[in-house]
């Protein structure tokens, strides 16, 4: 069990989203006097939830335009996650490049054996080798711990809920075939909305699951601490295009938001704030959040 139960906090937090959906199918079977159209859109979810999975790692390489490297052109990349994964006893992942001077890195892979770790540019000229390697640590264990599946899981929950909450909207919520329409308004209002929030909730906690079990597996928290604490200003001063869809497709996977943060960036984003995840770092070594200056760790 983790420190901060986020594994719990997952389950939870599906279990509202299947809640969410069963409530619009409740909406909708009185509507429509029929459940087909759901069970209709849970197929489809389910079917786009199976691609997204598979096809994963291709999907983010190709949104990064990111190139496969050799242990020749990457040297100290190679020697650090290869060095991680035999501590870990898994596979070597394959490792990527992406062209971009924005600092960020991510993994991707429906398992262990056919996980793909990706850095940028950016990233490689940011950090040093010991704040790289807290954050490949947290990188390979977003792959251990099967998070692309459950983003997967969640992305596709959450694009159904919407689908349907539509679909009530329109058919569910007609007097004469005795639905209510101010339910179906309400419905279809709130329940996208709901699963969204409910959704980036998943992400965040994922985000700690690896934060805490990378720095486990690197035995060096604040080397991930003082990572953070870069790409929080790298990203800023750097950030990619939030207009490039195959970006913002990819950008929950990435260690950091790659965008300029908004005035509702804690509603919904997709992160949990930095200033709590180094908090929670430097707890992990005995600081209590008041960790000296990245200088002297």
């Amino acid at each position: 069990m983790h420190n901060h139960y986020n594994g719990l906090k997952t389950v939870l937090l599906f279990g509202g989203m299947w809640a969410v959906l069963l409530a619009i199918g409740g909406v909708l079977a009185a509507g429509s006097r029929s459940s087909a159209f759901l069970w209709i859109f849970a197929i489809i979810g389910i079917v786009s939830t199976a691609y997204g999975y598979w096809n994963s790692d291709k999907i983010a390489i190709r949104a990064m335009n990111a190139q496969p490297v050799s242990r020749e052109q990457a040297p100290g990349m190679y020697r650090i996650v290869e060095e991680l994964s035999a501590k870990a006893g898994k596979p070597m992942p394959r490792l990527y490049i992406a062209p971009t001077m924005s600092p960020n890195a991510f993994a991707t892979g429906r398992n262990p054996q056919n996980a793909a770790v990706c850095c940028t540019e950016g990233i490689l000229q940011l950090l040093n080798e010991r704040e790289l390697r807290g954050v490949l640590g947290h990188e390979l264990m977003h792959v251990y711990n099967r998070d692309i599946l459950t983003s997967s899981v969640s992305a596709a929950i959450a694009g159904v809920i919407t689908s349907v909450a539509q679909f009530a909207f329109f058919f569910g919520g007609s007097r004469d075939r005795g639905g209510n329409p101010f339910a179906a308004i309400l419905v279809a209002l709130l329940a996208p909305f709901a699963a969204m929030i409910i959704q980036f909730a998943i992400s965040r906690t994922r985000e700690y699951d690896a934060d805490q079990d990378g720095a486990q597996l690197t035995d060096d928290p604040l080397a991930l601490a003082s990572a953070l604490r870069k790409l929080q200003m790298g990203t800023q001063q750097a950030p990619m295009n939030p207009e490039n869809q195959k970006v913002v497709n990819a950008s929950h996977m990435m260690i950091a938001s790659p965008f300029r943060a908004g005035q509702l960036k804690s509603l919904f984003s997709t992160h949990p704030p930095m200033e709590k995840r180094i908090a929670r770092l430097e707890s992990m070594a005995g600081y209590g959040g008041n960790a000296p200056e990245p200088g002297a760790y």
